[in-house]
């Protein structure tokens, strides 16, 4: 772990201008100060084999050249529009490059700047559309922490201090991990869906992989069977894409690997190649359920449709078609997968080792009485031997790996074997 007096200066530093709830301080994180490819640098010289992608964002890699190279030339003409009443024309490039990679021909989007900003337009979306306001969310679930959000995100730790000020029309199903627990669930839905009191239901909000969960894979065709019941009771299957679009599981879309076509599908972290940048976006027959604007908008923001971060996302959607990057995570993730089921087969700690593409998660054993889940435990002594991994899961049991698409075999290798070893170092 860092202890370099830069860090412990600029610990001190935070802790004074920062709320602290945000950053956990107790134990001295790094500082980060660069980072390109799979590599990060940190304040005192360190360096670091990054299999996390920064959750997940720099799914093209840190600091893509095409990237940088489209956000470089857009700062030097416009940094900031206003984007719903003197429009960025780089806004309008980037809505056509991303609509034409949906797999509706008549494609609509909503910009924004979070995974929450795509989670909250979707909502509005579907109750607009249906007229409906009930809704459909999983066990183990996170959609974001706004509040509109948050009434769908499962964790009672992200719920609890807000609770009273939660929407109370949304019903939590189990996530199914079997094809039994698929069958429950799915029935579960039926029956919700079926209820016409106190609250009708218009929208089914899933994730076609949990992630902060712990990287929970559902068995096939329950995503595509969830959007045939979603729709046959009047509702709309919301697929939450923002970790698992773009690539990382090996399609574009996670839900496209398992034959669903969602309703409407809410897209960040990798979308803007490390700037902020999210979508929701749907088909006409759902999205022109919005009134045209009549000057004033209904559902807008100061930065939507921000001109660097269109830049960096026209960057990143070049990276993925010139380099092929879905079909790399596909690779390079199914040979992580089948290196580590064999390298951690036998060993007492863990669980159960699975995933899709470059989405991958280590389940281990629970330890009762420590202080942090063994997951936590795994990505301390990691960091020790520069090897960057998050924790996953409720109580922090499960090793999350959402690897840049981009690094090389060489680097895959290495951070898998510091990893098993680490893992295996822990019985």
């Amino acid at each position: 772990m860092p202890t370099d007096a830069s860090h412990r200066g600029l610990a001190r530093r935070l802790a004074r201008v920062e709320s602290r709830n945000v950053t956990f301080l107790e134990r001295l994180p790094p500082f980060w100060t660069q980072a390109r490819g799979a590599g990060v640098r940190d304040a005192a010289g360190n360096v670091y084999l990054d299999l996390t992608g920064a959750f997940g964002v720099a799914f093209a890699g840190h600091r893509h050249p095409r990237v940088v190279e489209r956000v470089r030339e857009q700062s030097g003409q416009l940094i900031h529009g206003m984007g719903d009443i003197h429009p960025p024309a780089v806004k309008v490039e980037f809505l056509e490059a991303l609509t034409s990679l949906m797999p509706w021909p008549d494609a609509r989007g909503i910009l924004g700047l979070s995974g929450s900003d795509a989670v909250e337009a979707a909502l509005k979306t579907a109750h607009v559309a249906t007229g409906r306001v009930g809704v459909i969310a999983f066990e183990g679930s996170y959609h974001g922490l706004t509040l509109g959000a948050l009434a769908t995100t499962h964790r009672k730790h992200f719920r609890r201090p807000f609770s009273d000020r939660l929407a109370d029309h949304v019903h939590f199903v189990p996530f199914p991990s079997s094809r039994s627990g698929a069958k429950q669930a799915l029935d579960t839905v039926s029956e919700l869906l079926a209820a016409a009191s106190p609250v009708p239901v218009g929208a089914v909000i899933v994730e076609p992989i949990q992630g902060r969960a712990g990287v929970r894979v559902p068995p096939r065709g329950f995503l595509k069977e969830l959007g045939e019941r979603a729709r046959a009771g009047g509702a709309i299957l919301i697929a939450d894409e923002i970790f698992t679009g773009m690539g990382r599981t090996g399609h574009l879309l996670a839900s496209f690997g398992d034959g669903a076509v969602p309703d409407l599908v809410c897209l960040g972290k990798a979308l803007g190649g490390g700037m902020p940048i999210s979508a929701c976006l749907g088909p006409a027959t759902v999205m022109d359920a919005w009134p045209p604007s009549t000057g004033e908008a209904i559902h807008t923001s100061t930065f939507l449709g921000h001109p660097l971060s269109c830049a960096g996302g026209l960057g990143f959607l070049a990276a993925v078609e010139a380099e092929d990057l879905v079909q790399r995570a596909r690779r390079l993730g199914g040979e992580a997968l089948d290196y580590l089921v064999a390298s951690l087969d036998g060993c007492d700690e863990v669980v159960d080792v699975r995933g899709r593409g470059l989405m991958l998660g280590i389940e281990l054993r629970a330890r009762a009485g420590e202080p942090v889940g063994a997951g936590a435990a795994v990505a301390e002594r990691a960091l020790e031997r520069g090897l960057i991994v998050l924790p996953a899961g409720e109580a922090g049991d499960v090793v999350e790996l959402t690897p840049p698409a981009t690094l090389t075999r060489e680097e895959l290798e290495r951070g898998l074997e510091i990893l098993v070893a680490v893992i295996r170092s822990a019985g």
